[in-house]
C-alpha cells in the first residue's frame, strides 16, 4: 500500500484469474468497505449506496446463485462454457462485493427537489460508479485482483432472498476479488487527443 494516488488508479484493472487466497486479514477487508463508504462522494451527500461484503460461504453462495439463474436461460450445450468461467475467474476468488442504491432515498430526494426527479437515479448510478472505483482501487491497492460483473436483476431475488436485504436497495454491480494468478494483458488505449478538449 505504499503507491501514490496516481500509481494506485494506473494500476487498477480487470483481472480474471484470481484464487481464494488473502494478501491481508478480514479485518483489513472490512476497513476498506467502510472507509470507501464513509468517504467517497454521492450526489447532494445523498449517501444511497449500499454495499455487502460477502466471504467464505455466502461468497461461494453468490457464484452458485449465478450458475443455478444462468443455467435457466442459457442453452444446456453452452453451460459448461460459462460455468467454467465463472468457477474460474469468479467463484475462484476470496470474496465479492455488492454493490446497492438505496431506493427509498433516492426517492426522498425527488420528493424533495422535484426540479430534478428525472436526474436523481441517474445521480444515483453516478455514486455507485465513484464507490466501485474506491472500492476497486483500494483492494488493488491492497493486493487483490477484481473485475465488476453484472449479472443483475438475474440473479437480483434470490440474492435478496438469501442474505435477507432491503428491497429498496437495488443491485448494480458485483465485484469478486482474490489474488492474482496472473497479471492482466497490455491494455490499449485510444488517443488523448480524442478524449481531451482543453481552451485557454
Amino acid at each position: 500500500m505504499n503507491k501514490t494516488f496516481k500509481e494506485a488508479l494506473q494500476h487498477r484493472r480487470s483481472c480474471y484469474a484470481i484464487s481464494n487466497c488473502s494478501p491481508v486479514s478480514d479485518n483489513q477487508i472490512e476497513e476498506i468497505i467502510r472507509f470507501a463508504v464513509l468517504n467517497t462522494p454521492s450526489a447532494f451527500n445523498s449517501q444511497s449506496t449500499r454495499l455487502v461484503l460477502l466471504l467464505g460461504e455466502n461468497h461461494a453462495g453468490l457464484w452458485n446463485i449465478v450458475k443455478n439463474e444462468l443455467k435457466k436461460i442459457v442453452p444446456e450445450s453452452n453451460f459448461p462454457a460459462t460455468e467454467n468461467k465463472i468457477d474460474k475467474s469468479f467463484a475462484s476468488g476470496y470474496g465479492t462485493v455488492l454493490f446497492f442504491e438505496d431506493q427509498s432515498v433516492v426517492k426522498e430526494l425527488q420528493d424533495a427537489f422535484p426540479l430534478y426527479a428525472d436526474q436523481f437515479p441517474v445521480w444515483s448510478q453516478h455514486t455507485s460508479a465513484m464507490h466501485q472505483l474506491v472500492v476497486w482501487t483500494m483492494l488493488d491497492d491492497a493486493g487483490f485482483g477484481a473485475s465488476l460483473q453484472h449479472y443483475n436483476p438475474l440473479i437480483d431475488d434470490a440474492v435478496h432472498k438469501t442474505w435477507n436485504l432491503d428491497k429498496n436497495w437495488t443491485l448494480t454491480a458485483q465485484m469478486p476479488f482474490g489474488v492474482k494468478v496472473q497479471e492482466p494483458g497490455k491494455k490499449e488505449f485510444k488517443p488523448l487527443s480524442e478524449r481531451i478538449k482543453i481552451f485557454k
